[in-house]
């Protein structure tokens, strides 16, 4: 609100002397920017505590703290209220005392591929690991290449061989000697060896043993079977050697290899005592270089071969560390938010490649999740897009029920995927899951998933207003430097603090509080910079602020300007001056997206003798929502409670909102059309230069209501298109007059007395005010003072009743105590 403006009140006459008006004072909180105790914005201090939020930050505090399964945190609180970045810069300073988290790595399982194997490693050791195992391979194979191909290798290779060879030429020596002895030879043949028989050392021909006679050839059968058996034996001792030369050279090559791989095992194993995990994959990288020595020591194949593409991954890849969590550039716990948090984005996920048309993966294809960049630290996740995607929420249920996490590929756990996949080893999970939702799906997490209890033990609701003192409006200055000092933007005056102040009163919809929806009151602070560099301010002023609100108004208040146009023109008939009767103009408040706006509603009613009661109209019409049917039925209570005591009510009436084509929901416009019923019941007529606003109870209270500054500056509004008559006002409940935050314009009418604003209690202050007539209270006979509106509106009720019995066929009351007399 301006400090520039100056206002005077004029007198005028009060059309209700008996109910007091609202002072100048009521109708808005203002903030004095001299109570601030700064010029600009640059004289304070940097914000460095939570602001408003006392009760959530406690039960972030126990939530952080308090270990044990299930101690994760839901935040509950309204889209805007900044909860995600209070929360974050929360965890990110806790977290910052908190020891950095381990690295985390998959293997390669050499027993089982398909089931890597999980490495935790200090931070920082996990990159190392990898650095020195790439390494490791290339020293190695190059030192088996050279050591294999060395004069003393080779040496002894040889010397092995020609052993091998020497017992094997002296084996099959002997065999032929023996052979001899019985006119045979030995013919080595592509299959092997076989006995041929000879004469004087040469082969007999196949035509020559046809001459022989049947018991030569019987004879030579039998040589040939003794003989057999002697090959037999030979080849057996010569295979023999064979296998023991062949183990002979694998222990030569185990020794050879181990020569020259075995000491660099040893120097890392020495580098990383102490974490057995890796000592033991050490190990098992030894083990299998020595079982695959011939692919290591042979010379890197050619990698453009498909062939080769295809191989590659099971030759060199197998002993590679896949460091799926790096925490080697960090200072402390990790805080990670997932913004999108799908079932892989949270898991994990095993990628697969296509090589030849064929699909494979290895342990290096496995990715992390959010919960595993998040292991030690904390994770913040949106609750609905958790809820949203695909098989995320049961995914992070498991990982929190299991305390650990579990990679299974969405495609293999639906049963969508026949290919060989990968099933790695868990990681044990330790993490802080803070989930960020609204109030309802808490609610209905709480109640239909049996789950959500057991695993969300936190509540933390962020509350949408705070007290506003002395020390809350301190706090918001340091607030508004916060978003200066983070954006960049010009400093600010106390002016333009206090004007932000007043807005987060007006947010709130309380004078004694402020708003804690911190995403708009930025959104303000930026705009105001922006309106106060177009003003070609050095330092953003309090007009600066309010022409952002103005302009943001602006862009949103299209529809509000036609419905004022049409009030104008009398497209809506809205009448603000004269007197009807059953006719007075309700208000109501439209939400158009972040925009919402008051809008009088004529309400009209009508009575006529007969015992349907009060029809509600948009009822019948499928137009009227569960509360309002409510206030309606207690409308009927109310009559019924007043006007029904000393006989039955024989009323039929109807009440309706006219010229309304939506659904109509709520109960804040009961007690005017009560006022309507009122009046169409007594006919007398009603101020039209009155709106109304509030609900009734059947006792005739008037009760508050929301929105209510929108709904008084909308009449305001309607009244300037029609004409100001200076009689014009606005009665509310009085239970609303603390929400009271109006904008300048209707202030200064009511200062200048053209506009004024009545607060009552009871319907019968209301008659009071739109009848003129006192309403009468009930006397001790069950009636009411001659001349109150009470006593007018019994008559009148009282003739229905003598209509209805006479169309009944009934004796009146007049008729009854004739005949009682006689």
């Amino acid at each position: 609100m301006s400090r520039s403006k100056t206002r005077t009140k004029k007198a005028s006459p009060d059309p209700a002397p008996v109910i007091a008006k609202l002072n100048l004072d009521d109708l808005h909180h203002t903030c004095d920017p001299s109570s601030l105790g700064f010029k600009t914005t640059d004289e304070l201090p940097t914000l460095t505590e939570v602001i408003g939020q006392p009760r959530a930050f406690r039960a972030m505090e126990l939530g952080t703290e308090v270990l044990g399964p299930g101690f994760n945190i839901f935040v509950l609180g309204l889209p805007g209220s900044g909860k995600t970045t209070l929360i974050r810069q929360y965890l990110e300073r806790k977290a910052s005392s908190e020891p950095i988290s381990d690295d985390w790595c998959y293997v390669n399982n050499f027993v089982n591929p398909h089931e890597p194997k999980a490495l935790r490693l200090p931070a920082g050791r996990g990159i190392e690991l990898r650095k020195e195992i790439q390494s490791l391979l290339a020293v190695c194979r190059q030192e088996l290449i050279r050591i294999f191909e060395s004069k003393e290798y080779n040496e002894e290779l040889s010397r092995l061989k020609e052993v091998q060879e020497e017992s094997a030429e002296k084996e099959l020596a002997k065999l032929n000697e023996q052979a001899a002895k019985y006119n045979f030879l030995l013919a080595r043949t592509p299959f092997g060896f076989m006995l041929v028989p000879a004469v004087d050392g040469k082969p007999i021909q196949p035509a020559d043993l046809e001459k022989l006679s049947p018991e030569q050839r019987e004879k030579l059968r039998g040589l040939e079977n003794k003989l057999q058996d002697e090959v037999k034996s030979s080849l057996t001792r010569v295979r023999k050697g064979e296998r023991e030369t062949q183990e002979q050279i694998r222990e030569l090559d185990t020794r050879t290899a181990l020569y020259a791989v075995g000491h660099l095992i040893d120097e890392l194993k020495v580098k990383y005592e102490g974490l057995d995990q890796v000592i033991s994959h050490l190990e098992s990288v030894q083990e299998n270089m020595i079982a695959n020595i011939d692919q290591l020591r042979s010379p890197e194949p050619d990698s453009q071969s498909p062939l080769t593409q295809l191989a590659a991954p099971n030759l060199f890849q197998r002993y590679d560390v896949n460091v799926i969590v790096d925490n080697s550039e960090r200072d402390s716990a990790p805080v990670v938010v997932e913004n999108h948090p799908s079932y892989q984005n949270l898991i994990g996920r095993i990628e697969h490649e296509v090589v030849m048309g064929g699909s494979r993966t290895n342990f290096t294809m496995i990715q992390p999740g959010a919960l595993h960049r998040a292991n030690g630290g904390y994770l913040i996740l949106p609750a609905r897009d958790v809820l949203l995607n695909t098989y995320a929420w049961e995914g992070l249920k498991r990982a929190l029920r299991e305390e650990s996490i579990r990679i299974i590929n969405l495609g293999a756990q639906l049963g969508l995927m026949s290919t060989v996949s990968l099933e790695p080893e868990p990681i044990p999970l330790d993490v802080k899951i803070v989930l960020i939702g609204t109030p309802m799906l808490f609610y209905l997490l709480r109640g239909y998933d049996e789950d959500f209890p057991k695993l969300f033990k936190v509540k933390a609701e962020f509350a949408t207003t705070m007290d506003r003192t002395t020390d809350t409006e301190h706090e918001y200055a340091l607030f508004v430097k916060a978003v200066v000092d983070a954006n960049q933007l010009p400093t600010f005056a106390s002016t333009a603090v206090a004007e932000v102040i007043e807005y987060g009163s007006r947010l709130a919809e309380d004078q004694g509080k402020l708003s804690t929806r911190f995403g708009e009151i930025s959104d303000l602070i930026r705009e105001s910079a922006y309106w106060s560099k177009k003003m070609e301010e050095d330092i953003v002023s309090g007009t600066a602020v309010e022409k952002a609100v103005k302009e943001s108004i602006y862009r949103s208040n299209l529809i509000e300007e036609r419905l004022q146009e049409r009030i104008s023109d009398e497209t809506l008939l809205i009448d603000v001056t004269g007197e009807t009767v059953g006719q007075v103009n309700a208000l109501s408040v439209l939400q158009m997206g972040d925009y919402a706006f008051g809008r009088p509603t004529r309400v009209t009613a009508t009575v006529h003798p007969g015992q349907d009661g009060v029809v509600d109209i948009e009822r019948e019409a499928k137009l009227g929502g569960r509360i309002h049917t409510k206030g309606v039925l207690i409308i009927g209570g109310f009559l019924g409670a007043r006007y029904g005591q000393k006989q039955p009510l024989n009323l039929s009436a109807a009440v309706t909102f006219e010229q309304s084509y939506e659904d109509i929901e709520g109960d804040s416009a009961s007690a005017a059309e009560l006022f309507a019923l009122l009046s169409a019941i007594s006919e007398i007529p009603l101020r039209q230069d009155l709106a109304i606003t509030g609900s009734v109870n059947q006792h005739g209270q008037i009760q508050a209501v929301g929105g209510i500054n929108e709904k008084i500056e909308g009449f305001f509004k309607a009244c300037k298109v029609k004409g100001i008559s200076g009689s014009q006002g606005v009665i509310i409940p009085k239970g609303n007059v603390a929400n009271l935050m109006l904008d300048d314009e209707v202030i200064q009418s009511v200062a200048d007395g053209e506009f004024h604003i009545w607060p009552i209690t009871t319907i019968d202050e209301g008659l009071t005010l739109l009848t003129g007539k006192e309403s009468g209270k009930l006397r001790e006979d069950g009636s009411y003072p001659e001349g109150s509106f009470n006593h007018v509106a019994s008559e009148r009720l009282a003739k229905f009743t003598e209509v209805v019995r006479a169309a009944a066929g009934e004796p009146s009351e007049s008729t009854k105590e004739d005949e009682e007399e006689s």
